[in-house]
């Protein structure tokens, strides 16, 4: 049985939704009344017109599509970015445009993907010394090419 999870939709646009069945995320789309430019270098903030309500536990990953990163260079700087459970507001996605021209987001269009996941809070606990371990202290690129 699928989790059920509540949404307001003030846009025109569908609700989102996964694109194949084994797709994790679900493309969500711009909701705008005109296109909108964003320049070379530049971040915009798009309004998806989505308000959501995630069950305690939850939380909702915005990831770039990787279509719009590839060909067009826009991505999410913030990536993923987090809409926690306790978050009731619109959904707004940074884009940035990371190409060479401006590029043109037009209204309803797929603009990055929605996946749901799970998380843990935790309790941290302060120590002075951590247990060793064979990697240890060693990190960027410490475990070499396989």
């Amino acid at each position: 049985m699928k989790m059920k999870v509540k949404i307001i939709n003030k846009s025109n646009n569908e609700l989102p939704s996964y694109a194949t069945a084994g797709s994790a995320g679900m493309d969500i789309r711009a909701h705008l009344n005109k296109p909108l430019t964003v320049r070379p270098n530049k971040t915009v903030l798009v309004p998806t017109g989505l308000s959501l309500e995630l069950p305690v536990g939850y939380e909702a990953q915005i990831r770039p599509r990787s279509g719009l990163a590839y060909k067009n260079h826009l991505t999410i700087p913030n990536s993923p970015g987090t809409i926690d459970s306790d978050y009731r507001g619109h959904v707004k996605v940074m884009i940035r445009n990371e190409g060479p021209s401006a590029y043109e987001i037009k209204p309803g269009e797929r603009i990055c993907q929605m996946v749901i996941a799970r998380y843990e809070q935790v309790e941290l606990h302060e120590v002075d010394v951590l247990n060793d371990t064979i990697r240890g202290e060693n990190g960027f690129g410490s475990t070499g090419k396989k």
